[in-house]
């Protein structure tokens, strides 16, 4: 391995799919880990504090908490609970990268944290940017904090940007392998069950983030993820889908030139890529080969049968907190669909309904507080919604 600085990681959302493959690229690389925090996976939470060492650990469940605190009774780790113990260690002055990989708008206040300590900041939590995208690109600029993408589309378009003048940008295509039901009808995916939906053709993730992906909710919110990085307008993103899922975004400039980031679809190489950059370092993931894959396709997104990109596209447009409260029902929509409670297309209509019917704040400039109030009502409107039904 070249001589690479060695850095200390905070890591929140350590137990899911991205926070498990952060943690073996630390390994890999010899980086620290000075936080891990998650939010009930007890068992493989002390496992991994076991592994790591780190300085802090902190759970978000308060029953998970005291397990937790007497099963590491034995240690010197100092356990935190919730939100607030989240912000707490995010802002620790012995982290050098704060890996922010929690799933939901729970991302929001610890991104904000960490910003507000100086620290920078390796986001997969893409909720952080839909809710409070002006908040958040405006504190980190004030503060100096870069923010350095870990989605996959995302990474490849912060790649394909490099050594190039950005005024020279014309628009990003943002790719979408079209999860399990692409080309299916909206008729055909009204009784689809749980099981169906979790069974995403390319990637593995979690569960919100599956579902996500099957109903297009995934790149709608990476749509407006997108405009808050790379200071874009929605006129400036074409949504491509991408069955392979072998390009993972691509930039055209001006000139008609267009430069894309491939690879096999494994998340350690942006993953990787966060926690090293400006480096480059080698990993172990299968090289690409494009004459194994012999062709790789594009398609035009279906906007009628997966509502909920455009609705997600037509938040953003609107402005102010409408991309907090799409956001916010889909998060409480898709907690339903996953415990049975409603069906698949019940979620676009979910996230439709809210759009629709809910008088956001549209000004430019808002508060943390606006952003959790919205997100609250929103989900509060998901919920009146379904009891009606």
């Amino acid at each position: 391995m070249s001589g690479i600085l060695k850095k200390r990681i905070a890591l929140l959302g350590s137990t899911g799919s991205i926070g498990t493959q952060t943690l073996t690229s630390c390994k890999s690389l010899g980086y620290g880990v000075n936080v891990l925090a998650a939010n009930r996976s007890v068992d493989l939470l002390e496992q991994q504090a076991r592994e790591f060492t780190p300085r802090y650990v902190v759970v978000s469940d308060k029953n998970a908490y005291t397990d937790l605190k007497t099963r590491l009774a034995d240690t010197d780790i100092r356990l935190l609970a919730g939100v607030e113990g989240m912000c707490e260690a995010a802002q620790l002055a012995e982290n050098d990268i704060v890996c922010n990989a929690v799933v939901g708008m729970v991302g929001l206040q610890p991104t904000l944290a960490a910003i507000g300590a100086k620290k920078t900041v390796a986001l997969a939590n893409k909720e952080t940017l839909v809710a409070g995208g002006k908040l958040v690109t405006e504190t980190a600029a004030a503060n100096g904090v870069e923010i350095l993408p870990v989605d996959s589309e995302h990474s490849a378009i912060f790649q394909s940007l490099q050594g190039n003048d950005r005024k020279a940008l014309k628009k990003i295509i943002l790719t979408a392998s079209g999860g399990p039901f692409r080309g299916k009808t909206a008729a055909e995916l009204e009784n689809v069950t749980v099981k169906e939906a979790l069974k995403h053709p390319n990637w593995e993730m979690g569960a919100k983030i599956t579902i996500d992906s099957a109903t297009l909710m995934n790149k709608g919110l990476e749509f407006i993820e997108a405009m808050w990085l790379f200071n874009l307008m929605p006129e400036q993103i074409e949504v491509v889908i991408h069955p392979q899922s072998v390009i993972h975004s691509a930039v055209e400039y001006i000139d008609g030139s267009v430069i894309a980031q491939l690879g096999v679809p494994d998340m350690v190489i942006p993953i990787q890529y966060a926690l090293t950059y400006p480096q480059r370092e080698p990993t172990a993931v299968q090289r690409l080969s494009l004459t194994d894959y012999g062709k790789l396709t594009f398609e035009k997104p279906d906007f009628e049968t997966f509502a909920c990109l455009r609705h997600c596209i037509e938040a953003i447009r609107r402005g102010g907190l409408y991309p907090c409260a799409v956001n916010g029902a889909n998060e409480q929509a898709v907690a339903l669909f996953l415990a049975g409670k409603i069906k698949f297309q019940e979620i676009g209509r979910c996230v439709g309904h809210v759009l629709e019917n809910f008088k956001c704040k549209v000004e430019k400039h808002y508060t943390l507080k606006e952003v959790l109030e919205t997100d609250r009502q929103a989900r509060e409107m998901v919920l009146e919604y379904c009891r009606g039904r």
